[in-house]
């Protein structure tokens, strides 16, 4: 055994997606906490923005982590890239391994890594995460999939990578009891396997004055999942109008709405709807509209606790605009949105993308609006109960993963010693004491 741990994190991470990196500041945070002496790297998605932002020694997830520029005739072109795929397979295959062996314990960190609600390749997540475990296993390295996200996955190839993935894990824990039923169904039921909320509710969230009738709208570079490739323009495009004459009807109706991004590839979908929120403004003043690119999880919480109300795609935005306290209305992509709205009892205030209805939206948020401080009150409570349970996930960790090096944490209780309580158990009891009343 080391003197002190080996700890990598793994998967898309410093790919400018905030919620990933949202969920690796939780885990990391905990670690630097409580084994000060650990030895930290990454393999992920953006090594220089990991490295960079978090102090950790980063390689790329993937060999293939760039197109090539050079253009040529399709056939060729598809059979360079069938190609370099294969080779993609194979030296990934030899460097996982190498990066697998060198460590004790192997986080991939929250995030939808079980998920098929957007477009992915198996070749991509499904087949990096396979390797991962694949290796953990036959080197004794710990992999942990730590309050991950889980959908049914219709791709046969992707869902038995993925499926093999988690049972090959050392550690499963779940963001949402949604996820771990998908799992099960796909025929994946562990011994253990607890139900905790997302990452990212143990962060600490800025108290800044709130503006009032300012409304953060959150745009997404929605262009379905990997059964809609044939209509995917159509998808985009038709997200994109609701959204547009949602944010014409705010500023209608005296709002001053703020635009924001999830993801990096968000951008040109959050400037289009600016552009045409400017064109059809009639005031005689600039129109109430704006639009600042975040790239850090403090920045977008900083501009979300700070307005009124808030509307969302993404799954990251909405979350950590519950995690701020702030009202929100989803617009829900998966099923993960639902669990989540329903986590936080706001289960009325949740639409479907694919059904998305502006008339609806606009109903949905006056509600929200007339209900803002009962909301509010919730919101507080459920958070303050998201915490406590989190703090129980990462003592659970404590135990499963890095028991051999308990000595080097800092003196303090271990909450481990009775068994934890999960938002499963939770809900429960809450559930019980209804039925009582």
């Amino acid at each position: 055994m080391t003197a002190a741990p080996r700890v990598g994190f793994f998967g898309r991470l410093g790919s400018g997606n905030l919620g990933n990196d949202a969920s690796l500041e939780a885990v990391l945070a905990h670690v630097r906490s409580e084994y000060p002496a650990a030895t930290l790297d990454a393999m992920c998605s953006g090594p220089d923005r990991v490295s960079a932002r978090y102090d950790l020694l980063a390689s790329h997830l993937h060999w293939l982590h760039a197109p090539s520029r050079r253009s040529w005739p399709r056939p060729v072109a598809m059979a360079l890239s069938a190609l370099r795929v294969a080779a993609g397979l194979c030296i990934d295959a030899w460097r996982t391994a190498s990066w697998v062996r060198k460590h004790d314990v192997a986080i991939v960190p929250g995030m939808g890594v079980l998920e098929a609600n957007l477009v992915i390749r198996p070749w991509q997540e499904p087949y990096s995460l396979f390797l991962l475990a694949l290796f953990g296993r036959l080197f004794r390295t710990k992999v942990a999939l730590v309050g991950v996200g889980a959908s049914a996955i219709p791709l046969r190839s992707s869902r038995w990578l993925l499926t093999k993935a988690t049972r090959h894990a050392h550690y499963v824990s779940y963001r949402d009891e949604y996820s771990r039923d998908a799992m099960r169904q796909m025929g994946v039921k562990r011994n253990h396997e607890p139900v905790f909320p997302d990452l990212v509710f143990s962060l600490p969230t800025p108290e800044l004055p709130v503006q009032l009738r300012t409304v953060a709208v959150g745009v997404m570079a929605y262009w379905g999942s990997n059964a809609d490739r044939s209509r995917r323009q159509a998808i985009h495009d038709t997200y994109l109008q609701a959204v547009k004459e949602f944010v014409r009807w705010l500023l209608d109706t005296g709002h001053e709405v703020r635009l924001l991004i999830g993801d990096h590839d968000d951008e040109p979908e959050a400037r289009e709807v600016l552009a045409d929120a400017r064109q059809h403004w009639i005031g005689g003043r600039p129109a109430p509209v704006d639009f600042r690119p975040v790239s850090t999880t403090s920045a977008l919480m900083s501009r979300l606790a700070s307005v009124e109300t808030v509307v969302a795609t993404r799954f990251h935005n909405v979350l950590v605009a519950l995690a701020c306290v702030r009202p929100t209305l989803a617009i829900a992509y998966g099923n993960k949105h639902r669990a989540l709205m329903a986590q936080m009892d706001a289960e009325e205030f949740c639409q479907d993308i694919g059904e998305l209805d502006v008339e609806r939206l606009k109903e949905q948020f006056l509600a929200l609006q007339a209900d803002s401080e009962a909301i509010g009150r919730t919101l507080t409570t459920r958070v303050r109960a998201h915490r406590e349970l989190l703090a129980h996930q990462f003592a659970e960790l404590n135990t499963t993963l890095f028991r051999p090096w308990a000595a080097t944490k800092p003196a303090g209780v271990n909450r481990a010693t009775e068994p934890a309580p999960t938002l499963h158990n939770v809900a429960a009891t809450r559930d019980s004491a209804k039925s009582r009343i």
